[in-house]
Order: C-alpha cells, then structure tokens, then sequence
C-alpha cells in the first residue's frame, strides 16, 4: 500500500510556487487514492488532471499498482486546514460545535489555536422583558469544533 505522505509530498513539490495547496489524502487498502486540493483563488480541471499526471510520474506502477484521483474541495465542503480557514475569513460560515450546537456566523479570525465568529444570539437584557438579540464574538478552540463549512445563502 502506497503511504499517503509520499502523495501529499510530490503533490506539494509539484504545487511549489502557486496558490495551490494540500487539503488532505485518503488511501483504502485496495489502493484508491484520493487526493483534495484547494486554492486561494480556484481549483480547475485542468490543474487537477497535471497535478494528477506529475503525481503519478513520482510511483511506478509495476511495483505497486494505484488508482489516483485529484479532487478541488467544493464548494461548501468541511473546511480541514489553516490555509482554508484564512481565506474564508469574513464570509459566513456554518460550525458544528461538539456540544452539538450549530452556529451560524461571519468568521473574524483563524489561527493555529482556534477561530473567531460573531454572530448574534438571543440573551436576557437588563429591563427588557423578553431576549434581545445581542451580537456576540468568541472564540472556539479547534477541538471544540466538530466542522467548519462556508455557508452559502441563496437567497
């Protein structure tokens, strides 16, 4: 079975240089691999097939037989890696928190340590009868965070 870091590895020297970059790399035992890429601006077929193509130069296939696949992470696809959560920074994104609760705010910041969002949420006010919605901003660790996904609004 062929190691997934040896993929990620050639799939990052081949992206060397452009805004293109490693999302993740899954492998079954069988062989089929599955290669996500993403870009600070876009993902197109024809970066997926030469990214594919310079991937495949890197294996011999007469030693270990593969099936290789490069995907774009979608549109709406969990966000997996620091690069992603800092050019989604100041859109809407949905979070799944691992409480269960699902928030849906604008992401003000991303780091190494967690995120940032504001949203709002209805709070007791002092002398007001009923909640007010309030806006509030805070952060969440990453292991506080089941998913992360940039939320799309078709309204």
């Amino acid at each position: 079975m062929i190691e997934t870091e040896k993929i990620i590895e050639a799939a990052r020297r081949h992206l060397e240089g452009t805004d293109m970059f490693v999302v993740g790399c899954t492998a079954t035992p069988g062989n089929d691999i599955e290669l996500t890429i993403d870009s600070d601006t876009s993902v197109d077929i024809d970066a997926c097939a030469a990214l594919s193509r310079a991937v495949e130069e890197q294996f011999d296939r007469d030693v270990e037989d593969f099936s290789l696949t490069v995907t774009s992470a979608g549109i709406g696809s969990e966000l997996r890696c620091l690069r992603q959560y800092l050019k989604t920074v100041g859109r809407p994104v949905e979070v799944l928190l691992t409480s269960g609760i699902k928030i849906l705010a604008l992401l003000e910041a991303a780091d190494g340590e967690g995120i940032t969002l504001s949203y709002e949420e209805k709070q007791a006010v002092e002398g007001k009868k009923r909640k007010q919605l309030v806006k509030v901003t805070r952060r969440y660790p990453y292991d506080e965070v089941r998913y992360t996904k940039e939320y799309l609004d078709f309204k």
